[in-house]
């Protein structure tokens, strides 16, 4: 294979490690413990964009009310209920992921994960990963003003990399992932391994799909340019 020049910006959930529906059901479990029924797949549908917008949305699409309080509460439990089914096992990387990310590092190619969990729920992915924090760049929600659809955590994981976004790959398996790229302007690509469609991705602005990790580095050479 090929080597690539520009520098890969990785979402986390969905993207590298498998844990999207683990978050729909710790969502589902947080909602239900405040009396507000929601159906998982309306739950599926946000997952990606930040924490703080994604509440704020579906209480608002349930007409219940917002307080600052009440999201407050409906992270610190979503966050302890993601905790135990991380620690049960039940979140893995996904095929071909730490296989795809090695290949970076051994060709020289420099990448960062941008993510908009906040650093309570992605220390257990960034561990199932087995990524060193202290060695690579993890941009959390945490770290930046707005989450995605906003571009901001994969511009700060660019700057990281001293890396213009505009010359940066943004791999994520939603399309506030595709939305965000798109205003950082750069060239976004698409996984199926979080549920959304094919279709859904390339409406989003997805330059190519692919249906995971280990696809993407069968066809490497389609994304990355030839040195």
């Amino acid at each position: 294979m090929s080597r690539a020049k520009h520098a890969f910006l990785f979402d986390l959930d969905g993207t590298l490690v498998d844990s999207v529906y683990q978050h729909v059901l710790a969502w589902k479990e947080s909602l239900d413990m405040e009396g507000i029924d929601l159906s998982v797949w309306r739950i599926h549908r946000k997952i990606g964009m930040s924490g703080g917008l994604f509440t704020d949305i579906l209480l608002r699409e349930t007409g219940t009310e917002i307080t600052p309080d009440r999201i407050e509460r409906l992270r610190i439990n979503h966050a302890k209920a993601y905790g135990r089914l991380a620690e049960a096992g039940a979140v893995r990387p996904l095929p071909g992921a730490r296989e795809l990310l090695a290949w970076l590092t051994d060709a020289g190619i420099p990448w960062a994960i941008a993510t908009s969990g906040r650093m309570e729920t992605a220390a257990h992915n960034i561990a199932a990963l087995g990524v060193d924090p202290n060695k690579v760049p993890v941009v959390t929600r945490d770290q930046v003003r707005h989450a995605k659809p906003d571009p901001d955590l994969f511009v700060t994981a660019a700057e990281r990399l001293g890396t213009d976004i505009r010359d940066a790959l943004v791999l994520g398996d939603s399309i506030w992932d595709m939305l965000a790229a798109q205003r950082a302007r750069a060239l976004g690509i698409g996984l199926l391994s979080g549920g959304y469609g094919e279709n859904e991705l390339e409406r989003a602005g997805a330059y190519r799909v692919f249906a995971d990790p280990a696809d993407l580095l069968l066809h490497i050479d389609e994304v990355a340019a030839r040195s």
